[in-house]
């Protein structure tokens, strides 16, 4: 049984966090809105007023938030920040969809107080999440990566190494880059059909077919012509994502104009009152 903090229960990090409380570990939680955290205490989690009190007797804090200003908060707090307060000897781990220079500033601080960081955000939504089926893309130093192995393999099925800390902050804005730029590209393609006056689900079906279409696309371009729009990846956090990417883009002298035409599009979704819509709800600009 290890004694582990997690913070910040929101559409997967209260699944996850579940799964590890459902293991047998030790789980102390903490979320913004106290009642979510809450929810977890009849199942026997331990509910904490702040993250620097979730944290204060943790072998391994994750944290999984909306973005770099919530992890930024949630870490680097001067009253209630969980760094202040780690133990000696704790792990941390920042699971959040941040960008690469929010983790670099994070590894700092962590380095300079002589603590450990594990940057390990992830690939799969809800229910990949609540199956343990989620794949791990972590950034650390190999002794740290190896011991949360067994945590890992709690809430994921697979685990990628993919450098030091910051790493796998690169390999998660990449994979929700090249899945973005897919969806739009398929929705305004379908578009492109149905404007033809072709039939939209036969000419779907037979690019489904082909070995130029993901399995990702052939599953999105389903959803999108049965209006499947419930929420799973929302475009509003699609967006934001490109915007990372932009983000450190410009700060690494990276590239990236595919990216930045494709943000604009999610751009248009949000503004046309989709945002709260799963990614596949970008087709109602075309369909």
């Amino acid at each position: 049984m290890t004694k582990i903090a997690f913070l910040g229960l929101g559409a997967m990090g209260q699944r996850m966090a579940a799964r590890l409380l459902s293991a047998g570990h030790d789980l102390t939680v903490w979320n913004r809105s106290s009642d979510v955290a809450a929810a977890l205490t009849p199942h026997g989690a331990t509910f904490a007023i702040n993250p620097a009190d979730a944290v204060k007797d943790a072998e391994i804090v994750f944290s999984m938030v909306r973005d770099d200003a919530a992890s930024s908060d949630v870490w680097l707090s001067p009253e209630t920040g969980a760094l202040n307060a780690l133990p000696e000897h704790a792990i941390a781990v920042e699971c959040s969809t941040v960008s690469h220079g929010h983790i670099k500033k994070l590894s700092d601080a962590f380095d300079a107080a002589g603590h450990k960081l594990v940057d390990a955000p992830l690939a799969g939504s809800r229910p990949q999440a609540e199956q343990g089926q989620l794949i791990f893309l972590v950034g650390g130093e190999t002794a740290n990566v190896e011991a949360l192995g067994p945590l890992f393999s709690i809430m994921g099925s697979a685990v990628h190494h993919v450098g030091g800390t910051g790493a796998g902050s690169i390999v998660k804005l990449m994979v929700n880059g090249l899945f973005g730029v897919q969806l739009a590209v398929a929705a305004e393609l379908l578009g492109f059909a149905k404007a033809s006056g072709i039939d939209v689900a036969g000419a779907s079906e037979a690019i489904g077919a082909t070995p130029v279409c993901s399995p990702a696309v052939k599953l999105a371009m389903g959803a999108m012509q049965a209006g499947g729009f419930a929420p799973m990846f929302p475009i509003d956090l699609v967006e934001k994502d490109f915007g990372l990417l932009a983000q450190d883009g410009e700060t690494l002298g990276a590239s990236l104009p595919l990216s930045a035409a494709t943000r604009s599009v999610y751009a248009k979704a949000k503004e046309q009152g989709f945002a709260g819509d799963n990614i596949t709800g970008v087709a109602q600009l075309y369909l």
